[in-house]
């Protein structure tokens, strides 16, 4: 289960057949778990895709579900399927970090463009983690010199002024400098504070 697929996770045999039929009928992968439990325990982080997740079943709720993902820091975007008295409950979770909810019946073209939305939404997310991952692994090459050096050019210092700093040559901070613009792969400092700046915000 590395592909991008659409779990479905709800205790009626007949909405996960149909699911999985209308999902699998407009070329996504979909699989179905009868019950919170039976999801939870095939659960890895590396699942990639969505969770289309009933709100009340027997046993586990959906919501119940979804607070034990969150706390095991799933990344999966959640669609709650709701019934109408449901509302208030996915408007809740919504707030809590679900991507969206459906009420049944549900229009099976709203459905599939809700969920290819959230396949878009995973990837994207995806990405921000690896490019999270290359800042930060840049930066942890840097020396604690270097980095007392790149605090200061992010502060807008001149190399002279940044020498006197920190009692060092002129030309110690021009290799320094030179340095961390090599390891964090920018050419300015501009493009260092901007890279930063993106590092930051998705964090």
């Amino acid at each position: 289960m590395t592909a991008e697929t659409v779990f479905i996770v709800d205790d009626d045999e007949a909405i996960r057949d149909a699911l999985s039929w209308l999902l699998q009928s407009r070329g996504l992968e979909a699989i179905g778990f009868g019950s919170a439990e039976e999801f939870l325990a095939a659960w890895r982080p590396d699942l990639v895709g969505c969770l289309l997740l009933d709100i009340r079943m027997g046993g586990m709720s959906g919501l119940d579900l979804f607070d034990k993902l969150k706390d095991a820091s799933s990344i999966l975007p959640v669609i709650f399927l709701t019934g109408h008295g449901d509302v208030p409950m996915a408007v809740s979770a919504l707030k809590k970090g679900a991507l969206d909810f459906v009420e049944k019946p549900f229009n099976d073209n709203e459905l599939v463009d809700r969920v290819v939305e959230a396949l878009a939404w995973a990837a994207r997310r995806r990405q921000q983690e690896v490019g999270s991952a290359g800042i930060a692994s840049r930066l942890a090459s840097l020396t604690a010199r270097e980095k007392q050096v790149m605090e200061l050019v992010l502060a807008g210092k001149m190399n002279k002024v940044i020498a006197d700093d920190l009692g060092i040559t002129m030309r110690t901070v021009e290799v320094h400098r030179a340095h961390v613009f090599e390891k964090m792969a920018v050419k300015t400092a501009v493009e260092l504070a901007q890279l930063l700046s993106t590092f930051k915000g998705e964090r």
